[in-house]
Order: structure tokens, then C-alpha cells, then sequence
């Protein structure tokens, strides 16, 4: 009887430590798990902060006619008042083709505004407006002009990985008269991703 009593006690004790293990091995595991959201997002698009980043779109390799492709778009920008910044983006890209290549360029203002509708502490919508001038290294050709101006509208969705850091997807419409066209768009739908960083005011 008491051998029972023994052998149920050690068993209630055994049962507890291994509970005790278990939660104590899977709060490591959440911690050492590297992170993939961060409830930031109203902080960081607040009036005096600071965002720098870019965008890539349109990479792509094709094998059949030996063509390369590759848009790349570094931008910063100041958030004016809350959820609205202006700035600046450069429009890079490179075409790698069988015989040459060509290489296209421009300079876009933006305007930036997040949607307080449908905020998230981990994600927000936004809504852009690009106006600039851009061209390419290709000559002339019929109708078309090296050098002319950009214009385009964009929706993009931003999803904070850490503190000041986002990752952002963003669809758009853009217009061009250059050769080819720069950026995020060929004078059409394109969708682009993008690693965004938000600074906070200096003063904070």
C-alpha cells in the first residue's frame, strides 16, 4: 500500500516536471524563432519619421532568347503629418539582351498616404501618386521620346517584420513617352515588392 502511494506520488511529480519542461522548452523556442511581425505600425508612420528603402520589379531571366531584366528603385521620404510623406524615388533598371543592353533611369517625386481605415498594429494600407522624368540609353524611335516625363498611380500593402522594419508588395499603374519605360511599370499594370525602413523623429 504504501509501495502505491509512492510509486503515485513520484507519478503526479514526474507528470508535473515534464509539464514544466514542455512549456519552458516551447517559450525558448518562441523566442529564438525569428520574427515575422512587430504590432508597430502606428508608430511608424507618424509626423517627423523618416522612410527609406526599395523596390524591386520586373527580375526575370529568359532563357529561350537570352534576356535579363531587373528594375530597381531606392526612395526616401518624410512623413509630413501622420500617415502622409513625400519624397523621392530613383528609377533604375537594366535590360541584358543577346547583341546589348540597355539602361533606364529617372527621378520620381512621390506622394504617400496610409489608410487609417483597415489599420492594423502589424500592417498597414497605403496609397501612392509618382510624378517625374525619366529616359533610357536606347536611340530614338517612332513616337517615342529618350528622355519624357513619368507619371503613376499605385495601392501597396506594408507588413512590419520588426521594429522599423517593413515588407511591402505594391501594384501600379505607370505612364511614360521614353523608349522603354522606367521603373514600375511599363506603361501598365506591374507589381513590385519592396524592404522598407521607418526612422523615428529625432526627437523621440
Amino acid at each position: 500500500m504504501k509501495t502505491m502511494k509512492k510509486l503515485g506520488i513520484l507519478s503526479a511529480f514526474l507528470l508535473i516536471f515534464s509539464f514544466s519542461a514542455s512549456a519552458q522548452i516551447e517559450e525558448e523556442i518562441r523566442e529564438r524563432r525569428p520574427q515575422t511581425t512587430a504590432p508597430v505600425a502606428s508608430d511608424a508612420v507618424r509626423e517627423g519619421n523618416w522612410i527609406i528603402g526599395a523596390s524591386i520589379a520586373d527580375i526575370g531571366m529568359n532563357f529561350k532568347s537570352d534576356f535579363f531584366t531587373l528594375n530597381l528603385n531606392p526612395r526616401a521620404g518624410y512623413f509630413i503629418s501622420d500617415n502622409a510623406a513625400i519624397g523621392t524615388e530613383v528609377q533604375l533598371g537594366l535590360d541584358i539582351y543577346d547583341g546589348g543592353e540597355t539602361f533606364r533611369y529617372g527621378l520620381t517625386p512621390f506622394v504617400r498616404y496610409y489608410f487609417p481605415e483597415g489599420a492594423a498594429p502589424t500592417h498597414r494600407w497605403f496609397g501612392e501618386a509618382v510624378a517625374g522624368i525619366g529616359g533610357s540609353s536606347e536611340e530614338d524611335s517612332d513616337g517615342d521620346a529618350v528622355f519624357s516625363g513619368v507619371f503613376g498611380l499605385r495601392a501597396g500593402y506594408a507588413h512590419f517584420v520588426a521594429q522599423n522594419v517593413a515588407l511591402e508588395a505594391i501594384l501600379g499603374y505607370t505612364r511614360t513617352s521614353a523608349d522603354i519605360s522606367v521603373g514600375n511599370g511599363a506603361s501598365g499594370l506591374n507589381l513590385a515588392l519592396g524592404l522598407q525602413v521607418y526612422l523615428p523623429a529625432r526627437n523621440r
